[in-house]
Parts: structure tokens; C-alpha cells; sequence
């Protein structure tokens, strides 16, 4: 109490929690602070990104795995089939080139060229068990030093029986091919001999027993080749005539002596044949791989 005798007035808080008290029936209470309790991470976002990237490895691993063991079965079938048979390149060796006609327009500016040239490959399949399938070969020639054009050619194709030998004739011409000027008057010679080179493009497969593969494209290169320009035809023979005499007869009338008659016209002479070039050259057989636009 104040010391006129009037009490004290209570403060707002203490009054105020009085009063609750005093309402309710009990002592006043007290505030509680409320219990924190973690919660589980979301399955949407977290869990889904986990197993996510776990299917990702797994299917990795599995893909792997599955080319692993691809080459593995590929490796051991080839080993198999190579020590079963043995397989070897089919070789290809040129014998002969001939020359039969060369002719270069004397133009400066776009020279044609004209010729005719001979070729004899000899193809053996080494292979005792393996049969070879040639679609139709391309046969191409040109120059060696700056690869002039001098032709081309095709040869039908056909089955190459194991251990066989076969001989493949060819003739590479060209009627009037437009070249390059500056190539054509140094790598063409019309005496003495020039270097060529001679390409065979076509597709082949091997055949085992009932077994056939798919055929891929292959190449043979055959290069270092010289050949000589036939030579040209000789001067035509002048034609000469005959006298003829007649000898007396026996008998007492006179002898009559017949003029001169002139020969037989002697024949035309030909251009003598274009010696055969013996080569005896060992082409390269190259393996042709396309893929897409490529070709290796």
C-alpha cells in the first residue's frame, strides 16, 4: 500500500496473467517452446534423381559388357576359321602390255589422244578351301608421272576355284580423250618407252563349303609398267617392170619379140606388229571399305 493508504496498482503483465489464472480456475501458465522434429526428404525430388543415375550406370555396365563379350566371340570365330583354313589374298601378276595404237593431236590448247593398249594379268587363289566370287572388273591406265588418262575397259567377272589359275586379257581404249596439254606432251612418248600404271576395281566374296560371305570392294594396283609406242609403218615400195624376152623358134619364121609388160602391183605395205612388252609385274591387291561418303 501507498502511504496515503490507497494499494498499489500491479503492473500490466502481472495483472493480466492474474487474471487468466484467476479465470481459469488454477495457477497461471506457462509458454512452451515447440519440439523440433526433422522430416524425411521428398521422394519426388531427391529418391528420383538416385535412381535415376543408378539405372543410367546399370545400363552402361550391361552395354559394355554386351560389346565385351561381341568381341570376344568375334575374336575367337576368327581365330578358328584361320587356323581351320588358312586364308590368303588372291595374287594377281601382269605379264604382258602392248601398245597397238598411240596417237596426240598436235593441238596446244586441247590435244586428243586416241589409243589402244593390251594387258594379261595372270590371278591365282592360293587358298586350298576358299572360293572366290569377282563381280565385273573396272580396268583403268594411265600415266605414271602426272596419272594422264589412257583409257579404260571391262572384264567380266567370275568364280575363282581353289587353287586355280586364271588369265585375264584385257584392252584399254580411248577414242579422242580430251587431257591436260602440259601432261600429256611430257609423261606420252611416240619413241622410246613411258611408265604406266594399271588399276582393277570390282567386288569380291569367299565361299566355304555351302557358306557365302558378303562381298566387299578390292582393288588391284599394278604399277612400274613400260611400254613403247608401236613403231611406224615403213615407206611403200616403188613398183618395177618386167621385160620378157622370147627365144627364136626353131622353124625359119621370123622371131617376134613381145613389149614389156608391167608387173603386179606389189601389196600395201602395214604397219608391222607392236613388239608385246613383257612385264612380269606383282600388283598390290587393296582392301576398299565404304563408309557413308568414304571410302579407305
Amino acid at each position: 500500500m501507498s502511504s496515503n493508504g490507497k494499494p498499489n496498482p500491479q503492473p500490466p503483465a502481472a495483472a493480466a496473467a492474474a487474471t487468466n489464472g484467476a479465470g481459469a480456475g488454477g495457477p497461471p501458465k506457462m509458454y512452451q517452446r515447440p519440439i523440433y522434429r526433422p522430416q524425411a526428404p521428398a521422394k519426388g525430388r531427391r529418391g528420383g534423381r538416385s535412381s535415376c543415375r543408378f539405372s543410367c550406370c546399370c545400363c552402361f555396365f550391361w552395354a559394355v559388357l554386351v560389346v565385351l563379350l561381341l568381341a570376344l566371340v568375334a575374336a575367337v570365330a576368327g581365330g578358328a576359321f584361320y587356323l581351320l583354313y588358312r586364308p590368303h589374298r588372291p595374287a594377281f601378276t601382269l605379264s604382258v602390255a602392248r601398245v597397238n595404237k598411240l596417237s596426240l593431236s598436235s593441238s596446244a590448247t586441247a590435244p586428243a589422244l586416241t589409243d589402244s593398249i593390251d594387258f594379261t594379268l595372270t590371278a591365282k587363289n592360293p587358298n586350298k578351301k576358299l572360293v572366290y566370287l569377282y563381280d565385273d572388273f573396272t580396268v583403268t591406265a594411265a600415266t605414271a608421272a602426272n596419272a594422264v588418262p589412257l583409257g579404260e575397259a571391262t572384264v567380266p567377272g567370275f568364280l575363282h576355284e581353289a587353287s586355280n589359275i586364271t588369265v585375264i586379257k584385257a584392252t584399254v581404249s580411248a577414242a579422242a580423250l580430251g587431257v591436260d596439254p602440259t601432261a600429256a606432251s611430257s609423261d606420252i612418248k611416240k619413241s622410246g618407252t613411258f611408265s604406266i600404271t594399271l588399276d582393277l576395281e570390282t567386288k569380291a566374296g569367299v565361299k566355304v563349303g555351302g557358306l557365302k560371305t558378303k562381298k566387299i570392294g578390292i582393288q588391284v594396283h599394278c604399277d612400274g609398267i613400260k611400254v613403247a609406242a608401236p613403231s611406224p609403218a615403213p615407206a611403200p615400195a616403188k613398183k618395177k617392170g618386167v621385160k620378157l624376152t622370147v627365144a627364136k623358134a626353131p622353124s625359119k619364121a621370123p622371131a617376134v619379140a613381145e613389149a614389156p609388160e608391167p608387173s603386179a602391183a606389189v601389196a600395201d605395205a602395214t604397219t608391222s606388229p607392236p613388239a608385246a612388252t613383257t612385264v612380269a609385274r606383282v600388283c598390290q591387291v587393296r582392301i576398299r571399305v565404304k563408309i557413308w561418303k568414304w571410302t579407305f
